[in-house]
Order: C-alpha cells, then sequence, then structure tokens
C-alpha cells in the first residue's frame, strides 16, 4: 500500500514541477546586471550601418557576462527588435520595441539592459552627430543573449551565405 501512494504522487510532483519551469526560465529577467561599460568615446563609425555594429560591440563590453559565446541552440527563448535613436551625446534618446517577444519577462529586460549601457559611443561623424538603428536580440533560456549584428549563427541552420537545399530555385 505504501508503495502505491508513492507512485500517485510522483506524477503530481512532476507536474507541479513541470508548472514551474516558464517561472524557473523567467527568474534571470527580474534584474539587470550593473554594467562594466568601457569609458565613453567617439564612434569611429560615418555610417548608420557600422554605428550599428559599434553600438553592439558597445552592449557586449558592458555585459559581457551576459552575451551567449558560441553558436546559439536551435529554439530561441525570445527575439526582440529595438529601434533606438543616440543623440550626440551617446545617450538614447529614443528607443522603441519593433518586435515584441514571445517571453513577455523579455521585454522590460532587454530595454532596461540597453538602458544601462549608456552612454553609447558618441556618433560625432554620422550627419548632426545622431543615429538611429534597428538592432535584433536574441534571447535564450538562461539569460545570455547574442545580437544578430554579431551572431555567431544558429545552430541547424546552414552558415549565411550557403543556399539550403528547401530552398532551391531549380525545378
Amino acid at each position: 500500500m505504501r508503495w502505491r501512494a508513492r507512485g500517485k504522487a510522483r506524477p503530481v510532483l512532476a507536474g507541479m514541477c513541470l508548472l514551474a519551469l516558464p517561472a524557473l526560465a523567467a527568474a534571470q529577467f527580474n534584474m539587470v546586471p550593473p554594467p562594466q561599460c568601457p569609458p565613453q568615446a567617439p564612434a569611429a563609425s560615418s555610417t548608420e550601418e557600422a554605428y550599428r555594429l559599434e553600438a553592439a560591440r558597445h552592449v557586449y563590453e558592458c555585459f559581457p557576462g551576459r552575451v551567449y559565446l558560441g553558436v546559439l541552440p536551435p529554439l530561441i527563448y525570445g527575439v526582440i527588435t529595438v529601434e533606438a535613436e543616440i543623440n550626440e551625446k551617446g545617450e538614447i534618446a529614443t528607443m522603441a520595441v519593433v518586435r515584441k517577444p514571445a517571453a513577455e519577462a523579455i521585454e522590460p529586460w532587454m530595454v532596461a539592459l540597453l538602458r544601462r549601457a549608456a552612454p553609447f559611443p558618441v556618433p560625432a561623424k554620422l550627419p548632426g552627430g545622431v543615429v538611429r538603428f534597428v538592432e535584433t536580440f536574441f534571447v535564450d533560456r538562461s539569460g545570455l543573449f547574442q545580437s544578430h549584428s554579431l551572431t555567431e549563427g544558429q545552430r541547424g541552420l546552414p552558415p549565411a551565405g550557403v543556399a539550403s537545399p528547401l530552398l532551391s530555385t531549380t525545378p
């Protein structure tokens, strides 16, 4: 009789653990770590595209412990795209989420992370000393991220520039 009671409790306990997984996955998004940004310097870039790469590197330098190193797993916990305008002081003048992530905890976390990365490199070589760019971030369930500009790729996908056999244009 005692053995049967344990057997019945196991599925209930397993079910409770599965229900807790989303809460555990979101726990690392409750707090943005303190940034470790390098001293502010003028940006070397003279185009919006080049500045986007420089800004992505800046975010990586500010949060080195949160950068996902290597190739991303096949399933990404959240993808978020933000549009930011950096003013002549390197501050974020405006920021808007262009693509919301499916995991709700990621949006406020990523927005706060980007705000804490300010000031960004001063866009002195760009017209008016102001730059507007769009960047996508891939966020893993672990709370680590990569930017689209600096991504190392994703497992299960062909490397960039290599056509997928499923996308063949020959009849």
